[in-house]
């Protein structure tokens, strides 16, 4: 009795130790693959910076067509979403103002019927030429650099060079082309 009794015993701590050794492994398993997530989550943020994200915009400077495509009078919004550029043409001269206001960098709209830029986030004003008038804007709207271009006689903007009102800038030879 003793022997199968202990054959018993015996047999009942096998179990015992078996299933405490299957789930020591279990266990062992889970932690592994635990591991290996954190280490592929370590691997794939490292990866994402390798390659970050490229902003695309528009190139700076650009052909706005041909000078007689421009009415004189008239502010021409054809290059306000692509371009950031509204192009102006009055009977002495043609500019490109740049669509930016600057009192925190929101787009005015063209009021035609107002014949003024209104910013929409904080109310400021600017007559056609671009001068402030109203509003919080600090100073007037940046003009870009403009001339025509001598391979085919269109308008060539270049809106990485901007002529400031109060430095004196507008009076530049680049900052505006002569209306003929």
């Amino acid at each position: 009795m003793t022997e199968s009794g202990s054959l018993g015993v015996s047999a009942a701590g096998g179990a015992a130790d078996a299933s405490t050794r299957r789930g020591f492994i279990s266990w062992l398993a889970v932690g592994w693959l635990a591991f290996a997530a954190g280490i592929g989550a370590f691997v794939t943020t490292m990866a994402r910076f390798l390659f970050p994200n490229v902003l695309f915009e528009p190139p700076s400077s650009f052909k706005a067509g041909f000078p007689s495509d421009y009415q004189v009078g008239e502010v021409d919004e054809r290059w306000k979403e692509k371009y950031q550029i509204w192009v102006v043409r009055n009977t002495e001269m043609t500019y490109a103002l740049i669509t930016v206001c600057t009192h925190l960098g929101c787009i005015p709209n063209w009021l035609a019927a107002q014949n003024k830029f209104k910013c929409p986030c904080h109310g400021s004003g600017y007559y056609r030429s671009g001068i402030n008038f109203e509003g919080p804007t600090p100073r007037p709207l940046e003009r870009a650099a403009i001339s025509i271009s001598p391979d085919d006689g269109q308008i060539f903007i270049e809106k990485a060079r901007k002529f400031l009102y109060e430095k004196g800038q507008w009076t530049d030879p680049a900052a505006s082309i002569k209306t003929t």
